[in-house]
């Protein structure tokens, strides 16, 4: 908004150049957004609070967490608030990138919002606290994954292909479905990584800070991958495909960074509010359609690294135990399970490492698979 009102004034007034430029708007964005956070996290909290909008603590967890219960949650509100205003302000108008992104990470926070507020509602009512049908919100992802597939196979908005994606590592390969068929594999495909991206945020959201800091981690990565990609001397530079336009990603990620940064100063442990599904949810659409529009799927594995890992630990797990339920009873597979405790981050609280310990350490692992995530940019 700001460079559709202030740009054509820099005829008179020449220092109004700057808001042309991508890094400049980039910078605003992360800084606007972190005080957006700052001043609507108190108010929201406060509301959270008297609406006693606490956290439902679910059957099994450790005792370490039983105090919890008395934090509000919905604290996502705070990130889709310190995101979307600031993206609005800093952006292009016309970005069709910008948008695709504000409505996916909106959606999945509608999603979220929903299953937090039924769990809400059913904790007063004593019932259980199940939230959505998995069912229901599964389709509302699916939903979701299918236009957004959809929408970029038939309305291109790039200079490469709509149904398109490239893999890391390789020069210049772009992998495109040659036929119509193929053209809906695609969709699936997208389907599949909005849907497996957001699950995997929300299955890492179970520690104070953890999921927003490695949410953080991740956008300043993708922050940097918008800037090149969508630079046609940066891209030519570094031998990967230019995408026209798709700079304007760059403000998005920074302002999702900076929401992150801002809500850990209310998240950080011990936590005054959790994000819940409104913002595990959110932020995992936000990152799965910035890695589509990006054509950096596969590069998400990377970036996305530990989220990949929780979301592998719970399947394994899952899966293992109803193996071994089936085939040597159910006193056996409880006694012999992969982890102690799944997500992974639980587990290594059952192998006596603090909160805090896990947290940063998975930051650290976070920083790791960014630094690896970016020498793709050269290796290719």
């Amino acid at each position: 908004m700001l460079n559709w009102l202030l740009y054509p004034l820099s005829s008179e007034y020449g220092f109004l150049r700057i808001f042309n430029y991508i890094s400049f708007r980039a910078a605003g964005a992360a800084m606007t957004a972190l005080i957006t956070a700052f001043i609507v996290g108190p108010w929201i909290l406060r509301r959270l609070l008297h609406m006693k909008l606490h956290q439902v603590v679910r059957e099994g967890t450790p005792a370490a967490h039983s105090s919890k219960s008395q934090t509000p949650t919905m604290g996502g509100l705070i990130i889709l608030v310190a995101t979307i205003v600031p993206t609005l302000l800093w952006m292009k108008l016309n970005s069709r990138y910008v948008l695709i992104a504000l409505v996916a990470m909106t959606w999945m926070g509608i999603i979220g919002f929903m299953d937090d507020y039924l769990k809400l509602k059913q904790k007063r009512e004593g019932r259980a606290n199940k939230g959505m049908v998995e069912a229901q919100k599964l389709l509302g992802q699916v939903i979701l994954g299918f236009a957004i597939g959809y929408y970029i196979w038939k309305f291109p908005i790039s200079t490469l292909p709509g149904a398109s994606t490239t893999l890391p590592f390789y020069k210049y390969m772009l992998i495109v479905p040659a036929t119509q068929a193929l053209g809906w594999l695609y969709v699936a495909f997208v389907t599949f990584v909005m849907t497996g991206t957001s699950n995997a945020v929300n299955m890492t959201d179970g520690l104070d800070g953890l999921a927003a800091g490695l949410t953080a981690i991740a956008a300043a990565t993708f922050a940097l991958f918008a800037y090149v990609i969508g630079r046609i001397d940066t891209s030519a530079y570094l031998h990967i495909f230019y995408l026209r336009g798709a700079g304007e990603l760059t403000i998005f990620c920074a302002a999702v960074m900076g929401a992150c940064i801002g809500f850990l100063w209310f998240n950080t442990n011990p936590a005054q509010v959790f994000m819940g599904d409104t913002g595990s949810l959110a932020l995992g659409g936000a990152l799965g359609a910035i890695a589509i529009l990006l054509k950096s799927e596969f590069v998400l594995l990377i970036i996305g690294g530990v989220f990949v890992l929780e979301m592998l630990s719970v399947i394994v797990q899952r899966y293992v135990f109803k193996y071994r339920r089936r085939r040597y009873g159910l006193e056996y597979a409880s006694s012999h399970r992969v982890l102690r405790r799944a997500p992974l981050h639980h587990h290594f609280e059952e192998r006596g490492w603090t909160e805090n310990q896990v947290v940063v350490r998975f930051w650290i692992l976070g920083i790791l698979f960014a630094f690896l995530a970016l020498s793709t940019l050269k290796v290719q």
